[in-house]
């Protein structure tokens, strides 16, 4: 292919990346991120005061909080990982994406999809299994924008224009490939009605197969997905190459290795086979030592270039993402250990470990790249506010932790609370007494989700003040490889 100075010597239009599509998603991450977050609110608010679901049906608790997980996981985070891959894949292969109609087929399409949750989940439609609710139409729907995402991805990857495959597309390729197989294998079922099926599997079998799936989306979906964003954005923003590049491969094969077996931590004293309970927590204590090295190596690239962290309030979301993900990723291997999950296992400490990773490390991390994304696509430079940036920083870390640590004392309290027992054997505090104990901390969850949706409203400020600076989408110049 011509260089675009080539191009242009000959009269001929310069190859451009499509980054209208990387746009859309950007800006689509943004919508979907307050949206989910205001359920959350909302439902962190009915905790607090039950009277607010109105006693109308599709308000209750048991109808939003699906669309809550489904809206943040798959809408919000689901967006920054399209426009992220489809941004870093075409800029590490120096191609256009093979075809502008698939991307904008997988964009709506995945809108779509978004939507139809949208619509049936406050209505009751579900099956009932934890991150996979959508009914099977959808989940049919899912799979195709799936493949063709897939097709997209790896066809760019196909068409490159160097021999070597940067490690960011190796976990954003390995994203996708899990993905597809932990969806389709999990949704299987036999229909009754347009609105209705029975999964293939039964008792102990669908158990297994569902945290199988359950944890694999926490493994595939929102950390290799975002380890992708991370292997390319906190180089590019630091200015500094990955710390260890050799450490990244042993970080992406150690991972994919160990991650797919440590599902069963989430059935601990359940009806499965006690040897596939422990087999889930061996493998979620051995899955500390790729975790944390990824993330060292993350941080560490800022090696050299610290002072950074005092002006650039981006290089800020991307590095305490890192720390959240360090924290989350010891969090979760020791509350897999039986003796511990016996006291943290249905209680708030579960909610406040799911919360410090998806508001600290997948969030942050998400916000950072589409803060560097969104100016990309509109040929400008940085966004409109810096101010409005670091105002966001503050404003999102010190709702996280508000978040995290009051659901923490909640939980590990409900935990002790619930196995006191007398010296007769009888149990020393009844329900509500637990429940009573519990009720502060649940004002101080609210005020730390109230933080973070007001981050988000800053956020929708600073983009719109930078539309309104730009000239509409500017594709960039599809550029040499240094080295074939």
């Amino acid at each position: 292919m011509s260089s675009p100075a080539t191009l242009a010597q000959t009269g001929q239009a310069p190859a451009t990346y499509n980054d209208k599509v990387v746009l859309q998603f950007s800006v689509m991450t943004v919508v979907w991120g307050f949206v989910g977050m205001l359920v959350g609110v909302l439902l962190a608010a009915q905790l607090y005061w039950p009277a607010l679901n109105f006693d109308v049906p599709w308000l209750s608790f048991g109808r939003l909080r699906p669309l809550h997980t489904n809206a943040v996981i798959f809408a919000f985070g689901g967006c920054a990982l399209f426009a992220t891959s489809l941004y870093v894949v075409q800029r590490t292969s120096h191609v256009r994406l093979i075809s502008d109609k698939l991307a904008s087929f997988v964009f709506w399409g995945w809108q779509l999809v978004i939507l139809l949750a949208a619509i049936t989940l406050p209505m009751g439609l579900t099956q009932g299994k934890e991150y996979a609710e959508l009914i099977w139409p959808i989940d049919i729907l899912i799979a195709v924008v799936w493949v063709a995402y897939g097709v997209l991805f790896f066809g760019t990857l196909v068409k490159r224009r160097v021999s070597h495959i940067y490690v960011a597309n190796w976990f954003y390729g390995a994203f996708i490939i899990a993905v597809a197989v932990l969806h389709i294998t999990n949704s299987l079922a036999l229909p009754t009605s347009m609105l209705h099926s029975y999964p293939i599997y039964a008792g102990a079998v669908d158990a297994m197969v569902q945290w199988w799936y359950g944890h694999n989306a926490v493994g595939f979906f929102l950390t290799a997905g975002f380890l992708g964003i991370m292997y390319y954005f906190v180089p590019k923003r630091a200015g500094r190459p990955i710390y260890s590049y050799r450490l990244s491969i042993v970080h992406f094969w150690a991972l994919i290795a160990i991650y797919m077996w440590a599902g069963p931590h989430h059935l601990q004293y359940t009806a499965i086979p006690d040897w596939a309970q422990s087999l889930g927590m061996v493998f979620s204590l051995v899955l500390l030592a790729p975790s944390w090295g990824g993330a060292i190596n993350g941080i560490m690239t800022l090696s050299g270039v610290w002072h950074l962290l005092r002006t650039d309030p981006i290089l800020k979301f991307l590095i305490v993402s890192l720390s959240f993900y360090m924290m989350s990723t010891f969090e979760g291997p020791m509350m897999s250990i039986k003796s511990v999950n016996a006291l943290s296992h249905y209680s708030d400490w579960t909610i406040g470990h799911v919360h410090s990773g998806a508001l600290g490390w997948v969030a942050m991390i998400s916000i950072g790249a589409v803060y560097m994304l969104i100016p990309k696509c509109l040929g400008l430079k940085e966004m409109a506010s810096t101010k409005l940036i670091d105002t966001h920083f503050w404003t999102h870390t010190i709702g996280v932790v508000l978040y995290a640590v009051s659901m923490w004392i909640s939980g590990i309290g409900q935990g002790l609370m619930s196995r006191a027992a007398n010296v007769d054997g009888t149990l020393t505090y009844a329900w509500i007494e637990i429940v009573k104990f519990t009720y502060p901390y649940y004002l101080i969850r609210l005020a730390g989700g109230l933080l973070v949706l007001f981050g988000m409203v800053l956020m929708i400020i600073n983009v719109v003040k930078t539309f309104r600076e730009s000239r509409g989408v500017v594709e960039a110049p599809v550029l040499e490889p240094a080295h074939a």
